[in-house]
């Protein structure tokens, strides 16, 4: 997740589609209406998007939502809080020991060495795959989790004094980004805990790990450096945000700002770093310490990260692989779903403000009877970038190197150019601009895919376009895709609004959700999401804080229905902390949930804004991963 107070996330996309501005012009004017905010809640139910499933009548607004917990309240404090009759059990924190014979954390003798045996940092994504492969065992699995960027406040005792103090302190940086695959089990008490020594557990990051390079920007010259002169293997996966699961069983995790760990001056691919950010803010300063984060000596480095990567947990001995052929972005996730003719389809947000909305669709079709033969089925298809119409249709708009303006005059000479620039590639074409465009996630009762787009308080009133209604939008919105003919390979669809964040009683919100969402509820800044097996939608939120006051949270949702556009508040965070990475297991009595940054924006190590999850005079605060459960071991949510 791109943090609601990072710098960097500025206004990247040089164009602010005069097409679309024409067309928001001319929206329909049920539209008109709502990006002017003149709608109420109830009105915009009876004629808008919450009503397009089934109008509810008054007896059924009555009833009880379909959610067996008591809400948790807003509010900020230094704990994590969920509902009565559930317990959270952290689980994972931020240097547990994972690899044989690895140390137990202690910040104070922390090395680079340590901290590649042990859990990572900013725990974000996680996913649970059942032991064994191929089954839907709910107690035993391989949990898969991101570890997206460091704190040196938070991490490091003692500011570095010395040259080697801090190429030390940044190798312990480098170890705590990218993932872990941790095997766990469920006790019969019912809560979770590691097993010890598993083959399975692994590190992969930025200190030693080697990752693969395929696809059509694999071996380009764009792609070499002086450490790789054949442009197919990295050292390093930066920025893993969100990410997806794959029907054959492995991961793909996604490389989002990468641009904060490089550092120096070239004059080296202008147009495209500066697309990215790389080169205006060295967050991190590895430069000073490694070749490959100083872009005066390694120029072409950062066109090496941005890249969706795909992992297989099940192999202890697989080489990570960075799947070009699904394009360069700031990915917030990857996920899959199956085409009506065995094709695979991956949905991907580029989480920055402005920027767009992607779906690869593969040339392969999926086997499920042979593993194997999908291996490398993410390398070939057809990259596209949605575009969003005032008449609430979608196109889906090919990248592919020849087509319309990706040509030579245009500095594009190859697919390898379309995919290490897909975001000058998408505005070419005239993708839709976007509100920061993270999760995208697919109902498994419906098929549906929902866009969650955090916010853009950046965007003018000359710049709104029908999928982006609001200016200065603070809160962000949820966007609902249904693709033609139900086919994932279908290049057009329809879509909807599923709400707009904001509180609904307050006009100037410019809010929409069900009417009878409470004033614990509603929420601000929609992040990442996960379905349950009952098709109900989990919201987590990044930047409630500033746009509304208070911690940020887990919602529960409905997407269809009579309560279509509800929420309720599940899981609240300690200060300073994002709700990340929601999943479940396969019978939905187990939570997982990662916390993200607890004690964020502290002003020293000494005095952080929490201790969570410890709370121990000698410990800083924790990235961890969480299981929640019912304590009388039921589904989640009742």
């Amino acid at each position: 997740m791109t943090s609601p107070r990072d710098p960097d996330d500025i206004r990247r996309n040089p164009t602010s589609a005069p097409h679309f501005r024409e067309v928001a012009a001319t929206m329909l004017s049920r539209r008109a209406v709502l990006a002017a905010g003149a709608m109420t809640p109830l009105a915009f139910l009876a004629g808008g998007a919450l009503a397009r499933n089934t109008a509810p009548d008054a007896g059924m607004l009555a009833d009880t939502p379909p959610f067996g917990f008591a809400e948790i309240p807003h509010g900020m404090d230094a704990d994590l809080h969920v509902p009565e009759g559930y317990q959270a059990q952290v689980l994972l924190r931020w240097g547990d020991p994972l690899l044989p014979g690895a140390p137990a954390f202690d910040p104070k003798t922390q090395t680079g060495e340590t901290q590649r045996q042990q859990f990572g940092y900013n725990c974000d994504f996680t996913a649970f795959l059942p032991l064994p492969l191929g089954s839907d065992n709910p107690g035993r699995g391989l949990l898969c989790v991101n570890h997206e960027f460091i704190d040196p406040v938070l991490m490091h005792p003692v500011p570095a004094a010395t040259p080697a103090a801090r190429r030390t302190q940044a190798e312990i940086e480098m170890a705590a980004v990218g993932h872990s695959v941790v095997e766990i089990r469920r006790t019969a008490a019912g809560s979770w805990q590691l097993v010890p020594d598993s083959r399975y557990h692994r590190r992969f990051e930025a200190l030693s790990t080697v990752y693969r390079l395929s696809g059509p920007a694999a071996g380009h010259s764009r792609m070499r450096t002086q450490a790789d002169p054949s442009g197919t293997l990295v050292r390093g996966m930066l920025g893993n945000c969100a990410g997806g699961v794959t029907p054959w069983g492995t991961v793909l995790t996604c490389e989002e700002n990468f641009n904060f760990f490089f550092s120096g001056k070239t004059d080296a691919e202008p147009v495209n770093h500066q697309r990215f950010g790389v080169g205006t803010d060295s967050r991190y300063a590895w430069g000073a310490v490694d070749a490959r984060f100083d872009l005066a000596q390694e120029p072409l480095e950062p066109n090496r990260y941005g890249w969706v990567v795909e992992i297989d947990p099940y192999d202890p001995d697989s080489v990570p692989v960075k799947r070009t052929a699904l394009g360069r972005a700031k990915h917030e996730c990857a996920n899959t779903a199956l085409c009506r003719d065995g094709r695979v389809a991956v949905y991907s947000g580029d989480d920055q403000y402005f920027e767009f909305v992607y779906k690869f669709v593969t040339e392969g079709r999926y086997d499920p009877r042979d593993r194997r033969a999908n291996r490398d089925l993410l390398d070939a298809g057809i990259l596209y970038v949605a575009r969003f119409n005032a008449d609430q249709t979608l196109d889906w708009l090919p990248l592919v190197f020849g087509v319309g303006p990706l040509t030579p005059a245009n500095g594009f000479y190859s697919q390898a150019d379309v995919v290490i620039e897909a975001r000058r590639a998408g505005t070419l074409v005239g993708a839709t601009p976007m509100d920061r465009p993270e999760d995208l996630e697919i109902s498994p009762r419906t098929g549906r895919v929902y866009v969650i787009l955090t916010k853009n308080d950046r965007r003018t009133a000359a710049g709104i376009n029908p999928a982006n209604p609001r200016a200065d939008n603070r809160f962000g919105q949820i966007v609902e895709i249904i693709p033609d003919g139900d086919d994932h390979a279908a290049v057009r669809g329809k879509w909807d609004f599923l709400l707009l964040g904001g509180d609904p009683r307050q006009a100037g919100d410019k809010a929409q959700s069900h009417p009878q969402t409470s004033a614990n509820g509603w929420l601000a800044c929609p992040d990442n999401g996960a379905f349950d097996n009952k098709g109900r939608l989990w919201v987590t939120t990044d930047g409630a804080a500033e746009a509304a006051g208070f911690a940020d949270a887990l919602y529960a949702c409905i997407t269809d229905g009579p309560w279509r556009g509800y929420s309720r508040q599940f899981c609240r965070m300690p200060v300073g902390a994002e709700a990340t990475g929601p999943c479940f297991t396969p019978d939905d009595r187990t939570l997982f949930l990662s916390v993200q940054h607890p004690g964020q924006d502290s002003d020293t190590y000494a005095v952080p804004k929490t201790r969570w999850p410890d709370f121990q005079p000698d410990l800083p605060p924790r990235p961890s991963v969480v299981a929640i459960v019912k304590k009388d071991g039921g589904v989640i949510g009742g």
